[in-house]
């Protein structure tokens, strides 16, 4: 007698497996590929997964107004932009210190010159900070019992600020001190120190080689004829890297002129060459006070 064989089955759990390895295998070679695009073209495969939130009219005129850095991008990137700022200011708790309210313009622009910094970065939502402690001026820091305008405590996730002084920051866009800037170079270099992302590899790639070129002897000479960089620079390297984005920001012709090396390694760092193209900026900045 002749059986046919007819084909069993396979049960759904079966079908369920198989597509969860087809998955897992797609994503370790798509994480495979993004970790070495990022190595070998020194940025990112990507920015943005979603562009969706929108901030609110108030604040984009806000924006247009006191933050040229928002004028100097293109529609798209504006988008982009604006997601992001909306993203930081729900992520983070703002805690209003001494006589100071939190308002919108506070957050907007506070969370505005987090996201410039980390424009370039697909993390770029500073998860090693939770809180943003403002306060109306210079305040008393029982940190090393100083008082100070700005400071990041990474014990306590929080990057305080003195709003005087963050504004003057925002508002004068060519004399090389933006405490904002400032600031959050610091969370970034130390977040960047314990991070496993590409954002924070590159950091610390080009951090490196920025000390290997400080330990040049042309450059140092370079350096002292120059004094290019304000004396508060050369306190630690941490000072040394958030003082040098100031520069970087604010002058960035001159920057690449007398330390084309150095800029080349923060710009890279950064990734914000598709934002800034130097042949067309001022010989000073495109922050200009309007």
């Amino acid at each position: 007698m002749l059986y046919l064989l007819q084909e069993i089955p396979l049960p759904t759990e079966g079908y369920l497996v198989i597509l969860l390895v087809i998955l897992a295998i797609c994503l370790i070679s798509f994480l495979g590929f993004e970790n070495w695009y990022s190595s070998y073209y020194d940025k990112p495969l990507y920015r943005n997964f979603l562009v969706y939130k929108k901030l609110a009219p108030s604040q984009i005129a806000l924006l247009k107004t006191e933050f040229p850095f928002y004028n100097s991008l293109t529609k798209e990137l504006q988008g982009q932009f604006q997601h992001r700022v909306a993203t930081f200011i729900k992520n983070k708790e703002f805690v209003a210190r001494e006589s100071l309210e939190i308002t919108q313009e506070n957050k907007t622009l506070i969370a505005a010159m987090a996201c410039k910094l980390s424009f370039g970065r697909k993390n770029y939502t500073y998860t090693i900070m939770d809180y943003i402690l403002v306060y109306p001026g210079v305040f008393y820091s029982n940190t090393n019992d100083a008082h100070h305008k700005g400071e990041f405590n990474p014990r306590q996730k929080s990057l305080v600020l003195s709003w005087e002084d963050f504004e003057k920051g925002y508002r004068i866009g060519n004399d090389n001190y933006n405490l904002g800037l400032h600031e959050f170079m610091h969370a970034m270099h130390l977040e960047a120190k314990v991070g496993r992302d590409i954002d924070s590899a590159r950091f610390m790639k080009h951090f490196n080689l920025i000390l290997q070129r400080l330990a040049d002897e042309d450059l140092k000479k370079t350096l002292d004829e120059t004094r290019f960089f304000r004396a508060y620079a050369f306190t630690n390297q941490y000072e040394f890297m958030a003082v040098l984005t100031e520069y970087y920001f604010e002058s960035p012709k001159e920057l690449k002129e007398l330390f084309p090396e150095v800029y080349q390694h923060i710009n890279a760092m950064l990734n914000l060459g598709f934002v800034f193209n130097l042949e067309k900026r001022s010989s000073r900045s495109i922050e200009t006070e309007k």
